[in-house]
């Protein structure tokens, strides 16, 4: 009797399949730093939007201040002409400063928020992942840039109708959305930064209130350097709402500005800004 053939010599599974085997056996290795930040810069300004996704009600109430300021005190300051605008109808001169303003009045409250995250138990969750702080800081401040940018538009569509010559040239406009969210993601970090010093709602809420009005009055947004005293000047060069105002105008309105000088003071303020606020979120955990 003939003997039965031999079967054929098994094969190893981890042969086959070594990569599978692999990924159960050993995890794959973490992404870089410099590979994740992006990421994660993302995933966390995602995170805020959603909240506005639910609630839209901020949206609504912050668009009556600046509708306000555009109907009432620039129509009437139109009439008057007491301030020097260099040949500009008071209300086009005005409209980018308050849409700055809006812009900064979202952000600078923005710390309340990462307060009630702390009280709620939601920071230490996320400090506790693997997401870089500056991650953190950043996609909040960003997404308080997105804020304001809607609030932008907002404004914007309100300067048309009162017949405020604005420019449409969509690299402009461009670069009208880059200012804002710059600007925004600056007041953002601030407010986040004061919150890591005074580490309570009442406080932060104090310290807002005494701060965005000086902001606001010691900038640009609502008549030009020259006819402001020595003192004040050199208070308003200091203010990042200034340069924020400065580029708004020329975008805008193309009146004389400094555009290279305001885009590196803004992008300077709001890198300061998140080095901050990222080195005192710690505080709020403890």
């Amino acid at each position: 009797m003939s003997e039965a053939p031999a079967a054929p010599p098994a094969v190893s599974a981890d042969r086959a399949h070594p990569d599978g085997i692999d990924l159960l056996l050993r995890p794959p290795a973490p992404r870089a730093g410099w590979r994740v930040l992006p990421a994660r810069v993302v995933a966390m300004c995602a995170v805020e939007l959603q909240k506005l996704r639910h609630d839209r009600t901020e949206l609504y109430t912050r668009a009556v201040q600046p509708a306000l300021w555009l109907l009432i005190f620039g129509q009437t300051f139109t009439r008057i002409k007491a301030i020097p605008t260099g040949g500009i109808p008071y209300v086009d001169y005005l409209a980018p400063g308050i849409i700055a303003q809006s812009a900064m009045f979202i952000a600078i409250f923005y710390g309340i928020q990462i307060i009630w995250e702390r009280d709620a138990g939601v920071l230490n969750k996320l400090l506790v992942t693997p997401t870089p702080r500056s991650a953190l800081i950043t996609g909040k401040a960003f997404a308080a840039g997105v804020k304001a940018l809607i609030q932008a538009v907002v404004v914007i569509v309100i300067a048309a109708l009162l017949g405020v010559a604005l420019t449409w040239n969509p690299l402009k406009l461009l670069g009208v959305a880059v200012v804002v969210v710059l600007g925004s993601a600056f007041f953002a970090c601030l407010s986040m930064t004061i919150a890591g010093i005074v580490l309570s709602r009442d406080r932060l809420m104090g310290f807002g209130q005494a701060i965005t009005m000086p902001l606001f009055f010691g900038s640009n947004a609502l008549y030009p350097l020259s006819v402001m005293p020595g003192w004040l000047q050199a208070v308003s060069k200091g203010n990042p709402l200034s340069y924020q105002v400065d580029a708004l105008r020329g975008l805008l309105i193309g009146s004389p500005a400094h555009l290279a000088l305001d885009f590196a003071v803004l992008v300077v303020a709001a890198a300061l800004g998140i080095a901050a606020a990222s080195s005192l979120l710690g505080r709020l955990a403890r």
